[in-house]
């Protein structure tokens, strides 16, 4: 772990630059930590997959007192590892059908596995939210099972309609909106993951955990899916 600063009044923790739970739950518990305890001297906070940007207030407090602010509680974070964390899981239901899953068959023949296997073995796990980001509300989700990770198309489509859910090597994300994409695609979420008008803007925030639920085709339509 190492804090690098970026700006008078901006710094960068990183951590073992890989993406695996265990790393992120000290990212998360650090951030609140943070949270708690130099809130008053925090404007920004944003966690990723390996690492917490942090931007302060130089009016309360010098570069130099907020990095051994930061230092002293950094240096208790493995007892944050072991902290229990929010169990608040979002719900997000999954029609895998072959309608919207365009790339379930491939990643079954790839992982020798039938589509029923790729599906349990997606849907059986809670997921990370590691990063908000390459456009609005798209969450990165970490970590699927090895057997069915799947490296992103050589050539993206143009068009990946919007409530895609897709897989690309350790991850999987859902696309909240119609947009180019190389993401290999396993189904298709009914629900409207973003909302301009919403002040969160998106149900999804870095630290969250999601678990993905199977349903049938008339169970999607139900819920305003589309094709």
């Amino acid at each position: 772990m190492n804090v690098v600063n970026i700006s008078e009044n901006t710094v960068l923790v990183l951590f073992d630059q890989v993406i695996e739970s265990e790393n992120f739950a000290i990212i998360k518990y650090l951030v609140k930590h943070i949270k708690l305890e130099l809130n008053e001297y925090v404007i920004d906070i944003i966690p990723s997959y390996a690492s917490i940007h942090i931007t302060f207030n130089l009016l309360k407090i010098s570069g130099g007192e907020f990095k051994a602010c930061l230092d002293s509680l950094l240096s208790f974070r493995d007892k944050y590892a072991g902290e229990e964390g929010n169990k608040s899981i979002i719900d997000i239901p999954v029609y895998y059908g072959e309608e919207v899953a365009l790339d379930l068959q491939f990643i079954a023949d790839q992982a020798n596995l039938t589509t029923a296997q790729v599906v349990e073995a997606h849907a059986s796990k809670v997921y990370d939210v590691y990063a908000i980001g390459f456009a609005p509300g798209f969450a990165y989700l970490g970590n699927v099972d090895e057997k069915i990770s799947s490296p992103r198309k050589e050539t993206p489509r143009q068009k990946v309609a919007r409530g895609s859910l897709g897989i690309a090597d350790q991850q999987t994300a859902i696309y909240p909106s119609d947009s180019p994409g190389g993401w290999q695609i396993i189904g298709r979420t009914p629900i409207q993951l973003i909302d301009y008008s919403s002040e969160n803007l998106t149900r999804f925030a870095a630290g969250d955990q999601v678990k993905f639920n199977p349903i049938d085709k008339d169970k999607y339509m139900a819920l305003g899916g589309t094709w």
